[in-house]
């Protein structure tokens, strides 16, 4: 059965809406929290770091030929947080754009065969938009207050 392809679209419009809050958004407003530990610039570098481990994900699983699953769990925010908050507002931002871009294209050249295995496993690897869209709509929630 061959994937459905709507992922691509769903990907990049995520990564554009990356990159217009990036955009419109001041370093005041980097800055404003969202919930009670992160900031909407945490909310970037942690896309940047899921993005970047699914990018492990696809480059494992191509390498080996078969799906390469990353044992880590959900502590690794916890942990991360202190590291994400370090880096510049403006600079998550970037990142995040940057690496929504890289993977999206990766997503959208990978090999079909490998990438129906891994969609199996978890589509949240594939169809990053539901990752994305999920922190963008809180940090786009807190900002409006």
């Amino acid at each position: 059965m061959a994937l459905d392809r709507s992922y691509v679209e769903l990907n990049r419009a995520s990564t554009a809406r990356i990159r217009t809050l990036a955009g419109r958004l001041s370093d005041e407003e980097l800055l404003h929290p969202v919930g009670e530990h992160w900031t909407v610039a945490i909310v970037f570098a942690h896309l940047v770091f899921w993005d970047r481990r699914v990018m492990y994900v696809l480059d494992r699983t191509e390498d080996d030929g078969k799906l390469f699953i990353p044992e880590i769990d959900i502590f690794v925010n916890d942990l991360s947080l202190p590291l994400w908050a370090a880096i510049p507002p403006r600079a998550a931002a970037r990142l995040a754009i940057a690496t929504a871009e890289a993977l999206d294209q990766r997503l959208e050249t990978y090999p079909p065969a490998l990438l129906e295995e891994i969609y199996a496993y978890n589509e949240r690897w594939v169809v990053r938009a539901l990752h994305r869209n999920a922190h963008l709509d809180e940090a786009e929630a807190a900002l409006r207050g």
